[in-house]
Parts: structure tokens; sequence; C-alpha cells
């Protein structure tokens, strides 16, 4: 078996990295694991559950996440207007990783 050469190779190119493009953020996991356990969250559900994320961030976090097609999101016309966050099937696939970063945190607290 040939060993691998890190001189012919680059981290940009592995998906790794493709991953971590969509989910690297210091909000993103988290989003993503909120709408894994609650399904369907409206905005400022999801603002006070999380806690210490801004509204500004929280708002462009979203927005990053739909663009990526991870998250869809639902308007409804109505006023007050009312906004509905979950995963898509995309970010569904994401489930498994993030149980297993659950399960993996649980059996190794400190």
């Amino acid at each position: 078996m040939d060993k691998r050469c890190i001189a012919k190779e680059y981290l940009g190119e592995t998906g790794f990295s493709y991953t971590l493009s969509l989910i690297n953020g210091k909000y993103k996991m988290t989003i993503l694991y909120t709408l894994m356990e609650f399904s369907v969250v409206r905005f400022n559900e999801m603002k006070k559950y999380i806690g210490e994320i801004s509204y500004k961030t929280l708002s462009s976090t979203l927005k990053e996440l739909e663009a990526d097609q991870l998250v869809h999101r639902e308007e409804y016309p109505q006023i007050p207007p009312k906004v509905e966050y979950s995963l898509t099937e995309r970010g569904k696939s994401l489930i498994p990783v993030l149980d297993f970063l659950c399960e993996w945190g649980e059996n190794n607290r400190l």
C-alpha cells in the first residue's frame, strides 16, 4: 500500500474542508442542533433558546445556512409576521453527525 505524501495533497480539496465550510462558524452547529432537536422553530424561540446570540448574528447565520441549503425558511403572510425555520433534507443528512457529537460529549464530559 502506497503511503500518502502531504506535499502532493491540499486540504481545500477534501470532503472534510467542504463540510467545514458549511458548518464552520460560532453558531452554525448550535442552530443545526436546535433544529434537529425541535424540528420547526420560530426566530424568537431560537434566540431565547440559544441565549447569548444577538439578533443580527442569528439572522445572518440563518441566511448563510439557508443559502447553503441546510435550513428552510417558511414565511407566513400575516400580521405580526410569522417565520419558521426547519432543516432541509440536506440539513437532515447531518443528523447522524450531530447525534454522534452529542453522544461523544455525553461519554467524554469531564
